[in-house]
């Protein structure tokens, strides 16, 4: 189950990929825009005010998430336009559109299913004559904040607990994703970057990853048990990640890709 509230508590952390990500999609007036994996629908909004003019769906699978983001889209910050943006309940392995795409996104989501390549070459055959797909998805596997929560996965005292949880997988590397869209016929700008987020509180690194990479461990375990974990989880990110004065620094690589369908 996914906690929309625990979710945006470093809400603008989380969402400056995504604009940094859009600034590289140069699509002038699209028509049919389409946000895979909405979430709590907060950034499928501002893909509405940026295109007016363009019909907006935000899918994704989690009933909390879809329930959050019909509740708020009402009161987003930008006004949009009565009918322009819409949000559906579906897997986006399987959701298909009705009708061509100019711009499809996805924001740090494809880390949560194993072989998206396959699905990235799906989607590029969705897309309308110089339609876009942007996405963008964690790159930091390797980090601390993750081998740590592999490892305890892994130990006796959890392993059979959490056999069937599904830890995310991360990102390919930016190279892999452009030679797989160049030959899927498209115009590629791959890149990564690591943002050096500076964390309020003295808990902030787990209480990120209680919003996302913690989720699915947490989910199965019954509610002692899953304390339980998390006291082991944060007495082991306390060593790694040092508070500052100003904030904890939690490093987090990710990589970006927007791919252009070409003339």
């Amino acid at each position: 189950m996914w906690d929309p509230g625990t979710y945006l508590r470093f809400g603008s952390e989380r969402a400056r990929p995504f604009f940094d990500l859009l600034s590289r999609v140069g699509a002038d007036d699209p028509g049919f825009v389409v946000d895979l994996g909405c979430g709590p629908g907060n950034l499928t909004a501002a893909l509405a005010a940026r295109w007016p003019a363009a019909r907006v769906v935000g899918v994704d699978s989690s009933p909390e998430m879809i329930e959050a983001a019909q509740a708020e889209a009402p009161r987003a910050a930008v006004p949009v336009r009565a009918g322009r943006l819409a949000f559906q309940l579906a897997d986006i392995r399987t959701w298909q559109p009705e009708q061509p795409v100019d711009v499809i996104t996805c924001n740090a989501v494809l880390q949560w299913i194993p072989g998206h390549q396959e699905l990235l070459t799906s989607w590029v055959r969705w897309l309308a004559p110089h339609g876009w797909l942007a996405f963008q998805l964690p790159g930091n596997f390797d980090q601390p904040s993750h081998t740590i929560l592999r490892s305890l996965a892994a130990a006796p005292r959890w392993q059979s607990l959490l056999d069937g949880a599904q830890l995310n997988r991360q990102a390919g590397e930016p190279a892999d994703y452009l030679a797989l869209l160049t030959g899927a016929g498209c115009d590629v700008d791959a890149w990564e970057t690591t943002y050096l987020h500076v964390l309020p509180g003295e808990d902030a690194v787990v209480d990120w990853y209680r919003g996302s990479g913690l989720r699915p461990v947490l989910a199965a375990l019954p509610p002692a048990l899953a304390e339980e974990f998390l006291a082991e989880y944060r007495e082991q990110i306390l060593r790694a990640y040092r508070p500052a004065p100003y904030g904890t620094v939690l490093p987090f690589r990710r990589v970006f890709v927007v791919a252009r369908v070409k003339a």
